[in-house]
């Protein structure tokens, strides 16, 4: 006789499914505000833009001459390896006609009566193994031992180049590693930086270039822009001088864009486009701005002078060249080509006369 059981209720079942599931629904509603809340950020206003965009550049640019001084020691080690991998292949070279001295040595010995088995030892694939034997040079005839003593203190020359060289080449990859973080941080300054201007509209964004463009607070852009209108052409400061041919340069690269890393001659970071100019002149600057700002003599803003370079923030993270009159032409930062700028739109630092 089947027994008649009540259905076996699902612990959830009935009322208490029906509120459970009422639970859920306003919590996922909650959720769903309060995410949308957590993540919504207010619109930057066009004055914020400029600030945050003005902050990611000058970052940018301090890790720009970082990147400058990390490639132009690369550069370096890299000119020291290739010099120790020529001067190992010319002693190698050496070495070979070394060996085939020894060698018609031993042809000499073997027809007079068979080659000596030290010279047998000499001459195979690792001559090392006899030569470091001290006895050898007692048992050799002079002329033996004094060829192969020549050879012992080539292959003893030949390792400490080769150890060098690997020195080298370890340093030369930690430094290209280290440019290619260096790199990535100055590309993800700049990502950021075009990102933020992306959220302007087209008049915030011509209201910015030309506030950029000045130096200046949107609101003084148009007495900035005018205060910053300079002559088109060099003044005539020192004609003839080293200084005169630096400022024509700087003229002359106007209007060509910055790249960060770059000396020339279609486009320059900032301190590429200052040595750039004083090697037209004939002065070989070094390539970032903390170093530029400790050649020739250092002069105060009141004694500046056309050719002068000037140095900007507490780190001497930019340079520009001064021109006379406040200004001084200089390659801003991406997007902004060379151009002229007063003296004060930035942190004055310092100044330097080359020659």
């Amino acid at each position: 006789m089947a027994a008649h059981r009540k259905p076996k209720q699902h612990p959830l079942g009935g009322p208490a499914a029906r509120t459970a599931a009422t639970l859920a629904l306003a919590s996922a509603a909650t959720a769903t505000l309060f995410e949308g809340s957590g993540h919504a950020e207010p619109k930057l206003t066009p004055a914020q833009v400029k600030a945050k965009v003005d902050q990611l550049y000058h970052d940018a640019e301090v890790a720009t001459e970082a990147y400058d001084g990390t490639k132009e020691k690369a550069d370096a080690t890299e000119r020291s390896l290739g010099e120790l991998r020529d001067e190992a292949a010319r002693r190698t070279e050496r070495l070979n006609s070394a060996r085939n001295a020894l060698g018609s040595l031993a042809a000499a010995q073997y027809r007079s009566g068979g080659v000596a088995p030290e010279l047998q030892l000499i001459l195979s694939s690792d001559p090392k193994r006899y030569l470091d034997d001290a006895a050898f040079a007692e048992r050799a005839g002079d002329r033996t031992a004094t060829t192969v003593a020549g050879v012992r203190k080539q292959l003893a020359e030949l390792d400490r180049l080769h150890a060098r060289a690997e020195g080298k080449l370890a340093q030369l990859r930690g430094q290209q590693s280290t440019l290619r973080r260096q790199k990535s941080d100055i590309q993800s300054k700049i990502t950021a930086a075009e990102a933020l201007l992306a959220q302007l509209t087209a008049a915030e964004r011509v209201s910015y270039e030309k506030a950029e463009s000045a130096g200046a607070a949107p609101a003084e852009s148009a007495r900035a822009t005018r205060s910053a209108v300079a002559p088109r052409t060099p003044p005539v400061a020192v004609p003839g001088s080293r200084a005169a041919a630096a400022v024509a340069f700087a003229y002359s690269a106007l209007g060509k864009p910055y790249v960060w890393g770059a000396t020339g001659p279609s486009s320059f970071d900032c301190s590429g486009l200052t040595q750039a100019a004083w090697r037209s002149a004939g002065v070989q600057l070094p390539r970032t701005t903390y170093t530029q700002i400790n050649v020739g003599s250092r002069v105060s803003r009141s004694q500046l002078a056309p050719g002068d370079l000037v140095f900007f923030y507490s780190g001497i993270s930019h340079v520009g060249l001064y021109i006379g009159g406040g200004q001084m032409i200089h390659a801003p930062h991406p997007g902004a080509p060379v151009r002229i700028a007063p003296i004060d739109q930035m942190p004055f630092a310092g100044a330097a006369r080359p020659a």
